[in-house]
């Protein structure tokens, strides 16, 4: 039997949000078990640093460059890691000598895949010296100087989750800004790719509509009817033709055409835009997964989970949200970063060629002992 490895997962989200920490214990391969989760939000001034961070790596020509005032940045923003990670311990009775490893994730500031050019605030030595535990970061470089995308690495990790619930073909569909699949087949194999828009549209038009950050329980869908129209139009972009894997940029679409609709009509057909993009994502795949997971926050909104399930024609058996299945949406993100961690280890691949695009089957990270 493989060694099981006690490991944390540290996210940082482009969101700016917070720091999502959470711990699992695995043998990097099909042996899971999920433990705690708590997430650390970062205070206004912090994201106000960010945000400058994020202007200042536009200049970055070469990955270990920091320009401008990314370098003090790095450091504050490991001492903010350290600082959540000591607090996580404290909540829940931990301490160094309990974790075998971190994955480090750090603050992307800059992924420009078609240069190979990614870059992760985040000083993975000195988080080693801070919390006296060994660390793996930097898990998106080899991938990206192989040629990859070096995203998404989370796929290898719903694979092993998928292990626990012994239907297949499966797919995890996380909601987010955009929306991204990973479908795994009856023998492992996985193809993993954005699949259009997620939650980002339908946050920007009820901001715009109502001055909600969100079309809350899905109430102004709801009470709007679909532009047909409209959809159609939307659905005829070329990025549905391109051939996976594939990335979106959260704005993608955010010139489409909404003239004329009402703030509840505008929001039931991006919420079908959703949906059915979703669904003709299903060309891609070899076969038409059993039951799909849902994660991100898409999983909230009962008008999405509804046009889910009218656009794949499944019902809420076969489209469920992650809790439903066992599993947490809140800190799945987390958790995978503490899995490849592990993977990194034991030298075992983390990135594929169905999933960045990578030549073959990848591992990657540099470890930083304490």
């Amino acid at each position: 039997m493989s060694k099981l490895y006690t490991a944390l997962g540290l996210m940082a989200g482009t969101s700016l949000d917070g720091i999502d920490i959470a711990l699992i214990k695995t043998d990097g391969e099909a042996l899971v078990s999920r433990g705690p989760s708590r997430t650390y939000p970062y205070v206004s001034e912090q994201r106000a640093i960010l945000k400058d961070a994020l202007k200042d790596a536009l200049a970055i020509k070469e990955r270990r460059e920091r320009p401008g005032g990314l370098a003090q940045v790095e450091w504050s923003l490991t001492e903010w890691h350290a600082l959540a990670v000591e607090s996580f311990c404290r909540d829940f009775g931990l301490t160094s000598s309990d974790i075998d490893v971190i994955g480090f994730h750090g603050q992307t500031v800059l992924h420009r895949p078609e240069q190979r050019l990614t870059v992760q605030l985040g000083d993975g030595p000195l988080l080693a010296r801070r919390f006296k535990t060994r660390i793996v970061h930097d898990l998106r470089a080899d991938d990206i100087a192989a040629g990859g995308r070096g995203a998404p690495l989370v796929p290898v990790y719903h694979r092993a989750l998928a292990s626990s619930l012994e239907v297949l073909p499966l797919a995890f569909l996380n909601i987010g800004g955009v929306s991204n699949v990973t479908w795994i087949g009856p023998d492992g194999s996985l193809l993993a790719f954005d699949t259009g828009p997620g939650n980002a549209l339908i946050d920007d038009w009820a901001l715009k509509a109502t001055g909600s950050p969100c079309d809350r329980d899905g109430r102004l869908a709801f009470s709007g009817r679909v532009n047909e129209a409209a959809l159609a139009q939307f659905l005829g972009d070329s990025f549905f033709e391109e051939q996976p894997p594939k990335s979106l940029d959260r704005d993608y679409f955010a010139s489409l055409d909404l003239t004329g609709l009402s703030p509840a009509d505008g929001a039931a057909t991006l919420t079908a835009f959703t949906a059915r993009s979703v669904a003709m994502s299903r060309v891609w795949f070899a076969a038409d997964p059993k039951c799909w997971v849902i994660c991100g926050g898409g999983r909230k909104n009962p008008a999405l989970m509804a046009a889910l399930r009218g656009a794949l024609g499944l019902g809420p058996e076969a489209i469920i949200p992650a809790e439903a299945a066992g599993f947490n949406g809140d800190s799945m993100e987390a958790e995978a970063w503490a899995y490849p961690a592990v993977r990194s280890l034991r030298q075992l691949p983390i990135t594929f060629p169905g999933t960045t695009g990578a030549p073959k089957p990848m591992t990657g990270g540099v470890i930083a002992e304490a």
